[in-house]
């Protein structure tokens, strides 16, 4: 890295910032510079077109990635690419440890569409990196491409304060986003089991969850959630319904038909015993149905076990 001025004034007028990303990109490289590889940190690799060719099997993923989903299509078409074409962006990787195995810090989508592709070897740039620069740069790559759901950011953004102990500004300035913005993220993580599978799966928007954790209870929570999933409601409809559903109940939206107050009772508690949304439907003085929502197998499991081995009352 060259330490003249020249050279970087030059550079920021061929290429201007791209918003605040850029900016926390380059403190973190910056932080975290490029290595010359010893002879046996690069065991197996080949050195081409000024990059080195590591072993695809020698590079292995990086523990800090906050992304937990890979869409298979998209990764389908990155791979027929990469056939044509090669990987145009080397990885960016750890050094190797003493068996010879890269950690992959940015390039997760390259690599694994390489592995598709058929690819021996893929082209690497070695840095030196902490597990929080790892972590950083992992959510950065990702938040540049959009490519991380609410959910992943959230919990990326909850690793780096739990797990490293930087404040919500910290974060905010090393992934070149505002606090605000940061903490908006966060408090997704304040939202019931349901209403986040429903942005995990694309069902609402962090808007409507947004707008949904305006209202103090869970329970009406998840009544907001199945109207919005039921009615097909965009987020300023939602964002309507949660004021009206703070006014008194004979002045709410949509309201279901009234119930006796047993029934509201026994609802409310299956509700918050079972973590998901409850109905009780009548049918005559002494019958009806019960209607237990679920939106994972997991929380079905977890649903049963409560069912099973806890007692309710």
């Amino acid at each position: 890295m060259q330490d003249s001025a020249k050279p970087k004034t030059t550079a920021a007028k061929q290429k201007p910032r791209r918003g605040g990303l850029g900016r926390g990109l380059e403190s973190l490289i910056s932080s975290s510079p490029a290595t010359t590889p010893s002879p046996a940190s690069t065991a197996g690799a080949a050195k081409e077109n000024g990059f080195l060719r590591v072993p695809i099997e020698s590079v292995q993923p990086n523990p800090w990635q906050p992304r937990l989903h890979l869409k298979h299509d998209q990764l389908e078409e990155l791979a027929a690419s990469i056939r044509t074409h090669g990987v145009m962006q080397p990885l960016v990787v750890s050094a190797a440890d003493s068996n010879g195995v890269y950690t992959l810090i940015a390039g997760e989508r390259r690599w694994r569409a390489s592995s598709l592709a058929g690819l021996e070897d893929v082209p690497v740039v070695i840095m030196d990196a902490t597990p929080q620069a790892m972590l950083e740069l992992a959510i950065v790559e990702n938040v540049v491409r959009a490519d991380l759901s609410p959910m992943e950011e959230a919990h990326a953004y909850r690793r780096l304060i739990e797990d490293f102990r930087l404040t919500q500004g910290e974060v905010a300035e090393r992934v070149g986003k505002s606090r605000v913005a940061i903490t908006n993220t966060l408090r997704l993580l304040n939202a019931p089991e349901p209403v986040q599978e429903s942005l995990v799966m694309g069902e609402i928007t962090e808007g409507h969850a947004r707008a949904m954790l305006g209202l103090s209870s869970m329970t009406d929570q998840l009544e907001v959630l199945d109207q919005v999933r039921s009615r097909g409601l965009n987020v300023r409809q939602t964002e309507q319904m949660v004021r009206t559903w703070t006014q008194k109940p004979a002045q709410r939206a949509f309201e279901r038909p009234a119930l006796d107050p047993e029934t509201v009772r026994v609802e409310s508690r299956l509700r918050e015993a079972l973590g998901t949304r409850v109905t009780l439907k009548r049918s005559g003085t002494s019958g009806g149905t019960m209607t237990i929502e679920f939106f994972s197998d997991e929380q079905l499991q977890a649903i049963c076990d409560r069912l099973m081995e806890e007692e309710l009352w």
